[in-house]
């Protein structure tokens, strides 16, 4: 059973933000971009960029269903230099 009070998990708080947040946020920002690179790769053509033929894409369609919405969005706002820095 977890003990979600105390200076004990305080202590774990601390230590987790000083040691490896920064990393976990890191990897997450980056397996992000990988998966907007597969979709791309894979459902271009709906924003216009055909890159595979349509029987691989339909193949993986059910997998990437719920990855169009937030993909589309992101591919298609405008980006300016706090993007790229941050």
């Amino acid at each position: 059973m977890a003990n979600n009070s105390g200076p004990i998990h305080a202590l774990r708080e601390v230590l987790y933000g000083m040691a490896i947040h920064d990393q976990v946020r890191t990897l997450t920002k980056q397996r992000g971009s990988l998966e907007h690179l597969f979709v791309l790769i894979s459902f271009g053509d709906v924003i216009g960029l055909p890159v595979l033929p349509p029987y691989y894409s339909l193949r993986l369609l059910p997998f990437v269903v719920p990855l169009i919405n937030n993909w589309r969005r992101r591919m298609l706002r405008e980006r300016d230099l706090m993007d790229i820095i941050f």
